[in-house]
């Protein structure tokens, strides 16, 4: 069976397993982090989405502007009207799934104190360019939810802007987790988080054939529970989470690796049956994202649930981009036709399955069920 998000082989179950009850070693974590980061302080939140609200609160961005992908996930909408911020969204370009950069000095007003540049998927933006346009009088907020350990011109990403925030759990099977790049001088002070049912089903569903069960049977439930339990305030990640991560950090460059070796392959398959891949310059493959074949404009949701009885769960992430909320389009009155582009590829996105631990006969097996589906 193969998933698009993080899972774990059952060889490393009693390791997984000795990282419910083990203490955190911090210092260790944070000297690890220093390699990709140096010279930051490292803040865990419960989620990505609760380090933006620091950044927001730390940079006094509340009752502002904020330049905004059109392309990216609605759950930045509540955070938005929380905080009072109007998004000013910016159209991408079909190959790299980034913002269009030559829209950005056009939209900038007055009151526009922040741009958001998400490293999407896993390859790196420029932001030395956009940089170059929005000069240091607007705060540049690295997403790179998707994007740890991506590099561009010599540096990780996370160190080009003037923050930067990660979704942990996107790119390591920690449950949850969030983890904010700042600078050493912020005093931040979250409350606890504690591991619960939400987190154990998490845990869970790491392993394949729970996520095949819940894949199944869960797929109306689960989405509620999580949401359900999203707290306003941003909290702390938790121990166990901490701790997956930490351990699956210590593999992280030698699956990177691998990973990027079997995009590649992947990718090459892909573009003979038709598909059009994004670039892969310094990509590394958070998740092996493409769009379908104009001629198959239509029957992407019909692919991928033909591709589940070949056991190969693809995801459609985002097929509902924040411009499609229907709220949003009314509160922010968007014209769809300005984006094109994000519009596009919600509508023929399809992320495969592509784990850190998969060999060459895995994607072979997945290509061979894309081939009879198509």
């Amino acid at each position: 069976m193969f998933f698009v998000h993080p899972q774990i082989r059952f060889n490393n179950l009693w390791r997984a397993v000795f990282s419910l009850f083990k203490r955190s070693d911090l210092e260790r974590l944070n000297q690890n982090l220093s390699e990709y980061f140096p010279k930051k302080q490292f803040i865990f939140t419960d989620m990505g989405r609760s380090a933006f609200k620091v950044i927001i609160e730390k940079f006094n961005l509340q009752n502002s502007e904020i330049l905004f992908p059109a392309y990216i996930c609605d759950i930045f909408y509540p955070i938005l009207k929380q905080y009072n911020i109007k998004p000013i969204f910016l159209d991408i370009d079909l190959e790299t799934f980034h913002i269009r950069i030559d829209e950005i000095k056009k939209k900038i007003t007055a009151k526009t104190r922040a741009i958001l540049v998400c490293h999407t998927y896993g390859l790196p933006a420029d932001i030395q360019e956009i940089r170059k346009i929005v000069g240091q009088d607007i705060s540049i907020i690295e997403d790179c939810a998707h994007s740890f350990g991506a590099e561009c011109d010599d540096s990780f990403v996370g160190n080009l802007g003037d923050v930067s925030f990660v979704s942990l759990y996107k790119q390591f099977p920690c449950l949850r987790g969030g983890l904010l790049v700042c600078p050493q001088d912020w005093r931040i002070s979250l409350p606890k988080t504690c591991f619960n049912f939400r987190d154990f089903i998490s845990f869970l569903n790491c392993f394949s054939p729970f996520a095949w069960f819940f894949k199944k049977f869960g797929g109306k439930v689960a989405p509620k529970m999580i949401r359900k339990e999203k707290s306003l305030r941003p909290t702390r990640i938790n121990r166990v989470s901490l701790n997956l991560f930490s351990d699956f950090l210590n593999d992280f460059e030698k699956s990177l690796k691998r990973r990027k070796e079997l995009a590649l392959f992947f990718q090459e398959e892909l573009k003979k049956l038709g598909f059009e891949v994004q670039s892969h310059e310094d990509n590394i493959f958070c998740y092996l994202s493409v769009l379908v074949h104009k001629n198959l404009d239509g029957k992407r949701d019909e692919i991928i649930q033909k591709l589940r009885k070949y056991r190969v769960f693809c995801t459609r992430m985002w097929h509902t981009p924040i411009i499609l909320n229907k709220q949003a389009r009314k509160e922010y009155e968007i014209n769809l036709d300005e984006f094109p582009n994000a519009v596009e590829a919600a509508k023929r996105i399809i992320n495969f399955p592509l784990q850190n631990y998969y060999a060459k006969k895995d994607i072979e097996k997945i290509i061979k069920a894309i081939k009879k589906v198509i």
